[in-house]
């Protein structure tokens, strides 16, 4: 599945729900560390806890993140 981002510095996300787990995150653009960390942490992790611990989470002034950026885009994927 693919998310376009909105008022982070990541441009797109690539991701996989597999037997409502996330799998094969990828952030294009974006802070590298940060988001390759994030991938990394919420490999096969179970959706809902993953948008738990995400959700909400802002850089800066921005109102967002790209680690909630993330939750959006499994939330609207799996319409939770």
């Amino acid at each position: 599945m693919q998310f376009k981002t909105k008022g982070v510095c990541s441009q797109m996300i690539h991701f996989d729900i597999e037997d409502d787990k996330v799998h094969n995150v990828e952030f294009v653009g974006g802070c590298a560390g940060n988001t390759q960390g994030v991938a990394r942490l919420i490999e096969g992790m179970p959706v809902d806890e993953a948008i738990s611990r995400m959700e909400g989470i802002q850089c800066g002034f921005k109102g967002t993140s790209c680690p909630d950026q993330l939750a959006k885009a499994l939330k609207e994927a799996t319409g939770k």
